[in-house]
């Protein structure tokens, strides 16, 4: 007996394959997947061979066609991410964001930023500051509290009918709200660590659930550190939306925004067109990238 159905968690080299009829199977993957250089992910749609129906065991045998596979977070078949970032405690880390953001351009995949906690922050100029830098470059941005209920409208609105992944670093809040839209997840929740400020690790794996039909959220576990895939730097200003209605008025063919005489970027940049702190951090990435090509 052969059964379809989505991976909704996978622990311990275990697979729990969602069915529509039929529950949710635990699964091992076949052996021959490793051979093929392939590995299931949650999200994944796959069939799987039942060895015990009452049991609800099995093997999954075929993973279907993705839509598109992530990395970090390792996810298939995802319509959009929530890039999760705090507004304090602990503060926004941008240039991890903005590696983010460039990982999600270079994937053509949606991105709502959402920063949390905002009613730990009694300066709203402070709030509307940091996020008006990232809706100037064009992305939307969610200014959320889980507490006095800010945002969460709008954020609701953005789930519907899409399967989304947050994402984000440890301690900004993801399985606190995962708790808010999916109340018997049960996610645990944890405090800063005191010395360093930043957040405990509380999930430990990536896990989807469905908060209506053909509305999945995936809450994965956080991180501090991405480094961004190898490609070349010179297609970095690619991925930084805000430039491109002014990149067409540098003179030069190529043009990478940083050294060059005559830059329609860096005019706008100069006229407050495009926000500064974006573009350093573009220059920083970028000539981080540069070095780590010369080794």
């Amino acid at each position: 007996m052969i059964v379809t159905g989505r991976i909704i968690k996978g622990i311990g080299g275990f697979y729990y394959v969602e069915t529509a009829d039929a529950g949710i199977f635990t699964c091992r993957a076949k052996g021959g997947f490793r051979k093929e250089g392939k590995k299931p992910l949650v999200g994944d749609v796959v069939r799987a061979e039942v060895l015990d129906a009452a049991e609800k065991t099995g093997n999954v045998t075929e993973i279907l066609p993705r839509s598109m596979e992530l990395i970090r977070p390792a996810v298939a078949n995802v319509d959009q991410v929530f890039l999760v970032m705090a507004l304090t405690d602990p503060e926004p880390n941008v240039n991890l964001l903005d590696r983010f953001l460039v990982f999600m351009e270079r994937r053509n995949l949606s991105v709502v930023i959402i920063f949390t906690k905002s009613d730990l922050v009694g300066d709203r100029t402070e709030n509307s500051s940091i996020a008006d830098l990232y809706r100037d470059a064009g992305y939307r941005v969610l200014v959320i509290s889980t507490r006095t209920g800010e945002g969460l409208p709008e954020l609701q609105e953005a789930l519907e009918g899409k399967v989304t992944a947050l994402a984000g670093p440890s301690g900004v809040g993801k399985s606190t709200l995962t708790n808010y839209l999916v109340p018997g997840a049960e996610m645990d929740t944890g405090e800063l660590s005191e010395k360093i400020r930043r957040g405990k690790q509380t999930t430990r794996h990536t896990e989807l659930f469905r908060i209506r039909e053909n509305t999945f959220l995936l809450d994965t576990p956080g991180f501090s550190v991405l480094e961004l895939p190898d490609f070349p730097e010179e297609e970095l200003k690619e991925y930084f939306p805000e430039f491109a209605p002014f990149s067409g008025a540098c003179r030069f063919l190529g043009c990478i925004h940083i050294g060059e005489r005559d830059c329609g970027v860096k005019r706008a940049v100069a006229d407050g067109q495009i926000r500064e702190e974006r573009y350093q951090s573009y220059r920083q990435i970028y000539e981080e990238m540069h070095d780590r090509r010369k080794w």
